[in-house]
């Protein structure tokens, strides 16, 4: 179980300082990504290269963004965390948010292991 924690603390580690090659890198070629608002999938990618394309073209989106763990629960194939989220939107967008604006949320996320590697992320907030 300490290996998957020291996983995820370097996948978060490498998520709030933008380095998408670090966070990707014990993640399965194959690995499965879903983002869940309110009950609802808002996103499924299939695959290391789709992850990593959305993680580089979100980047520009936050001009700071820092996700904190709060609580750790293993369960036999994955870890759930939940996470104290807060970010700075670096450009207007177009759902309305504006430059500066402050985003604080909690949420949790599970990653799913097979052997070393994460096979599969869930991010629900």
């Amino acid at each position: 179980m300490r290996q998957r924690e020291k996983t995820i603390e370097e996948y978060i580690a490498a998520y709030n300082t933008f380095a998408v090659q670090k966070m990707i890198e014990n993640f399965s070629d194959e690995i499965v990504f879903e983002n869940i608002q309110a009950g609802e999938v808002t996103m499924r990618l299939e695959g290391l290269k789709a992850f990593e394309k959305q993680a580089e073209e979100v980047k520009g989106l936050f001009s700071e963004r820092q996700q904190t763990i709060i609580k750790i629960i293993h369960r036999e194939a994955e870890t759930e965390i939940e996470i104290n989220y807060f970010g700075v939107i670096a450009k207007d967008l177009p759902n309305g948010m504006k430059k500066g604006q402050e985003i604080k949320l909690k949420g949790k996320s599970i990653f799913e292991f097979k052997g070393s590697k994460i096979v599969k992320l869930i991010d629900i907030s």
